[in-house]
């Protein structure tokens, strides 16, 4: 019998969560994210927000630009912690075995208690109806025999659907997929692989070793061909402990100059993605610290509603965070430092 997982991600789980505080913004374009007249970032944006095309890591000054009349708010994560809390209390009461990867999404083992893909299917629509009828949230679930295809597959109907894929169907289902769709697929090999004009998952799954070891050298092009294919023996990780990863380097010198300090961040950023890329995970918590020459410490952090891995994204938010911290108290810094948190087990593996 082949494994039976179920990757569940609930809907814009921020904004989802700020429209049940207030449903008079259920009909408005809303942005959780950081200032939209300063260097704030996009956390998540509702349904109606993201057919303006805003979406998360946008700055927000362009969702503004966008969207002049979105309703922006900052995220508020102790409220969304509680409501994380009472689903995966739903979630368990029905499927006991579950691997969470973040405050809104994880994977189920539902053949613990599915003996078959039918009843998976109706396992999944009443974890659906449970999480529902605990806190009035949607989710989407993609049901699988690998945890790769179910990840996909729950994006695939949103908001509130279940879509499954039966064994033997794997490769079939991935393969007209644009190939970016593929967790593991980061900015630099989608690239190197459009170049040679692999658009498409199939077509990733279709090289040969020959091919492979040119476009994607190594352990990463192996891994990826395997999930094009479908293929993924990961088990469910029950016990695994997410912990944080920073960078840090205080100065000879005081450093005022943005410049200098953003050259420093990013030089940092490229340790933490080569950190994440080497163990095969994202992250979805940004943070950067920053220490005053009176010794004072400022941080500023940003959550997405998706993980990230590669050095321009991290960069990119790391110097957001610094510019609003300056902004609320300019200085010059005897120290600046990044780190990540909020890992997930999917890395978008980059090649140089």
């Amino acid at each position: 019998m082949p494994l039976i997982v179920a990757h569940l991600d609930l809907d814009a789980f921020f904004a989802s969560v700020e429209e049940l505080e207030d449903p008079s913004l259920r009909t408005k374009p809303l942005v959780v994210g950081g200032d939209p007249h300063g260097r704030g970032v996009v956390a998540t944006a509702n349904y109606v927000a993201r057919t303006f095309g805003i979406h998360s890591a946008m700055s927000c000054a362009e969702a503004l630009r966008r969207c002049p009349h979105a309703v922006f708010l900052p995220p508020r994560h102790s409220l969304y912690r509680d409501y994380s809390r009472t689903v995966w209390d739903a979630v368990r009461a029905i499927v006991p075995t579950v691997e969470r990867t973040g405050l809104d999404e994880g994977y189920l083992d539902l053949g613990e208690v599915a003996s078959d893909f039918l009843r998976a299917r109706e396992l999944a629509a009443a974890v659906q109806t449970s999480v529902r009828g605990a806190v009035s949230l949607t989710c989407s679930l993609g049901v699988a025999t690998s945890k790769v295809v179910s990840k996909i597959a729950s994006d695939m109907r949103k908001p509130g659907g279940v879509t499954v894929v039966l064994p033997g169907r794997e490769a079939e289902f991935l393969a007209p997929l644009a190939v970016r769709k593929l967790p593991g697929v980061g900015p630099r090999s989608a690239e190197r692989l459009a170049a040679a004009a692999i658009e498409t998952v199939g077509a990733l799954a279709a090289l040969d070793d020959s091919q492979l070891r040119t476009l994607l050298p190594g352990k990463v092009g192996l891994l990826l061909r395997d999930r094009a294919r479908g293929i993924d023996p990961r088990p469910l990780e029950t016990q695994t402990e997410r912990i944080s990863i920073s960078h840090e380097e205080t100065f000879a010198q005081d450093i005022s100059e943005p410049e200098r300090l953003h050259d420093e961040l990013r030089r940092m950023a490229e340790r933490l993605s080569e950190h994440l890329r080497r163990d095969g995970q994202t992250a979805r918590t940004v943070t950067t610290k920053l220490r005053y020459t009176d010794f004072s410490i400022r941080t500023r952090a940003i959550t997405l509603d998706v993980g990230v891995d590669d050095a321009q994204t991290i960069g990119d938010l790391a110097c957001r965070l610094l510019d609003r911290a300056l902004g609320d108290r300019p200085g010059a810094l005897r120290l600046v430092g990044v780190g990540v948190r909020g890992f997930e087990p999917f890395a978008q593996l980059s090649l140089a």
